[in-house]
């Protein structure tokens, strides 16, 4: 018996052996649903609050069943799913790798109940599909998610996500652009749907392909449906499936993709929707949001410090090295704190300022977050650690400064808003000097305004640049940039085709020097909803280019409806602009160290004041020698070495 089991054992190996040989196949992370989907339930999300039951009705429970007591807005919803050929139930993939790791989201239109609920990930190799992974459908959300270790990143690789025989999505995992000398970012927000053709972007979807961008950048508000998020990111899925599919993606969500006009999240506690949610936190359950997020953010690398907020929110903060440049991925919405409670009400909203004499100082209360502890502490970590990267750019929702005036018409001026990430003004200046050590660009949205700024910490022009990318589509609410004396800032002249730039500050006192931006023409918000204005109402996206070999960096902003085919389209007035990394940190020195050999060519170079223990910068220099800048006259201590800053090189020495 033993040895007639034996036989049997030895011959399932020798053809499992034969199989593999044959055509080979990875299987890692096998992973079955846990529970079946309940059609039955309407409300996965719970019962309790009026945000949970009205959380993403019409993509669960038994969605494709009409009912009869739903809105138009709903009925129209469950219609598009209706109406999706079942062979195209696999809509969109999003990807990067990082590091050896690749991650891939696979996301899918709700399902029938007899429909496949697992999918595989399959590679083309010697001309063959081979299977390399088997992921469950995660529901609610109907998103599938695909971890693969040991990913060589120097090959481009097709691949093809496939449902079962229902579905199949096919694309390109590019590899990474290590020796492309420029590295080029397309950056973009606010998807609004407010647009006669609701469920294509053709224009923009075909300018993205032919500037052939290594990197999408998408900062938020991909989808403004707020409880319906399912239909909302599908929605905007189908859009730019077609560019997605061939590139790296980052997707961080913003305020209205978790259902709030702004957000303070608080680190994570239950908003009760006060003043727009202005009392902090999350209206919508815990369970919503982190589906949210798991859709537009689960395909980046693994988030720095996993542990999940108030609730049991998770993060995504994290970093990203593509082609040589290191991407800091924050969440600046998160850990912020909220106006109500806080500080008085000072304008018609809790997070509206009017008051032209009010102390700028007094909103910033000491223990108020913009990014929080552990995201400083991250950055600091991200600053220091320069392996494989030759430049550093900082991602987030928003900008860290006020730069509009006028909110939805010409007519409605405002003084200083608090969700404009320009408060507290503490926080935003600690980001901003972890910025400026590693000499990083910022790039952002939000704000329904294109714009270039050149940060001030202590001084104008001493922090770095950042660049508000325009909305997609810009008719939720336009703003306007527009100094009440319509004269040019102060400081050194600079050169533009526009009016106001220059030195100025904003409406909560921080030191801003404008370089571009694109107001709308239209003056309200009601023409900026016509499609006769759409010409000039500043949809549009943005493209930087990141020359690795100068470190010059250049801005560009196109139009929506700009016809790149024609050659000879242009981009918004005051664009492109180039600047270069060494822009970043426009701190005078008040003296150098000794020039001092490197340990190795181009090495990472560390300073800290020995004084006050400040990590004073941490940059990659150039050459084999450096002579350290220094902006005070302390003790300083320089350590240098070939990614991380190990070797001290000089100890307690001071300026000449």
């Amino acid at each position: 018996m033993f040895m007639k089991r034996f036989y049997i054992a030895l011959g399932l190996c020798l053809v499992l052996l034969a199989g593999c040989l044959a055509e080979p196949i990875e299987f890692h992370d096998l992973t079955e649903l846990q529970e079946p989907i309940d059609y039955q339930e309407p409300h996965p999300f719970g019962q309790d609050t009026r945000w949970a039951k009205n959380s993403d009705n019409v993509a669960t429970g038994k969605w494709w069943q009409p009912n009869p007591k739903e809105r138009k807005r709903e009925s129209e919803m469950r219609q598009w799913f209706i109406s999706r050929p079942r062979n195209k139930a696999l809509a969109f993939a999003l990807y990067t790798h990082d590091h050896g790791v690749l991650k891939l989201t696979g996301q899918c239109f709700p399902l029938m109940p007899d429909e496949p609920k697992t999918a595989v990930l399959e590679f083309k190799k010697n001309g063959k599909w081979q299977i390399a992974q088997k992921q469950a459908v995660q529901y609610p959300g109907w998103s599938l998610h695909f971890r693969i270790e040991n990913w060589d990143n120097t090959k481009n690789v097709p691949y093809r996500v496939r449902l079962g025989d229902l579905s199949t999505f096919e694309g390109l995992i590019r590899r990474d652009p290590v020796d492309k000398d420029t590295v080029v970012v397309a950056a973009m927000t606010g998807n609004s749907p407010k647009d006669k053709v609701r469920y294509a972007r053709r224009e923009l979807v075909e300018n993205l392909r032919r500037h052939d961008p290594d990197l999408l950048f998408f900062s938020g508000d991909q989808s403004y449906l707020h409880d319906e998020h399912t239909y909302g990111w599908l929605q905007f899925g189908v859009m730019y499936a077609d560019v997605m599919k061939d590139r790296p993606t980052i997707c961080i969500p913003d305020d209205h993709d978790v259902g709030h006009p702004n957000i303070w999240g608080a680190g994570g506690i239950v908003s009760q929707g006060k003043g727009g949610a202005a009392d902090g936190g999350y209206m919508y359950p815990a369970s919503f949001v982190n589906m949210v997020q798991r859709c537009q953010s689960w395909n980046l690398p693994d988030p720095f410090d996993p542990k999940p907020v108030k609730q049991g929110i998770t993060v995504y903060y994290t970093d990203l090295n593509l082609g040589g440049i290191s991407f800091a991925i924050l969440e600046d919405r998160k850990f912020k704190s909220q106006p109500i409670g806080n500080i008085p009400k000072m304008g018609p909203r809790p997070d509206h300022i009017n008051d032209p004499s009010y102390d700028r100082k007094s909103v910033d209360k000491p223990g108020l977050k913009l990014l929080g502890d552990r995201q400083l502490a991250f950055l600091d970590h991200w600053v220091r650690n320069w392996d494989g990267a030759v430049m550093k750019v900082a991602l987030s929702q928003g900008p860290f400064c006020g730069a509009v005036h006028l909110h939805g018409s010409c007519s409605n001026r405002l003084l200083a808003d608090l969700d404009c990430n320009g408060w507290p003004q503490t926080g935003r200046n600690n980001a901003l000097r972890a910025f400026r050590r590693a000499r990083a660009t910022h790039l952002a949205g939000d704000q329904h305004l294109a714009f270039v700024v050149k940060h001030g910490i202590e001084s104008h022009r001493d922090g770095p640049f950042v660049f508000s990318c325009p909305a997609l589509v810009n008719t939720i609410y336009g703003r306007w940039w527009w100094p009440l004396d319509e004269k040019p800032g102060g400081g050194i002249p600079i050169r533009s085709e526009l009016p106001w730039v220059g030195d100025y500050e904003d409406g909560l006192g921080n030191k801003i020097t404008m370089h571009a931006y694109a107001n709308p023409e239209p003056k309200s918000n009601s023409e900026l909803k016509s499609d006769i204005t759409r010409e000039n109402r500043g949809d549009g996206y943005a493209l930087i280019r990141f020359n690795k070999s100068t470190g010059d960096m250049t801005f560009e902003c196109w139009p929506r409806f700009a016809d790149l085919s024609k050659g000879d389209a242009a981009q918004f007035t005051g664009w492109p602009i180039t600047v270069n990394v060494k822009d970043n940190d426009g701190r005078k020195p008040v003296g150098y160290l000794k020039e001092v050999k490197l340990p190795v060519k181009n090495a990472v170079v560390e300073l800290t004041n020995d004084k006050t223990g400040e990590l004073v910068y941490c940059y990659r220099a150039k050459g084999k020698t450096f002579k350290a800048p220094v902006y005070s006259k302390d003790k300083h201590t320089l350590k240098a070495g070939k990614n991380k800053a190990e070797l001290v090189i000089l100890k307690g020495s001071m300026p000449k």
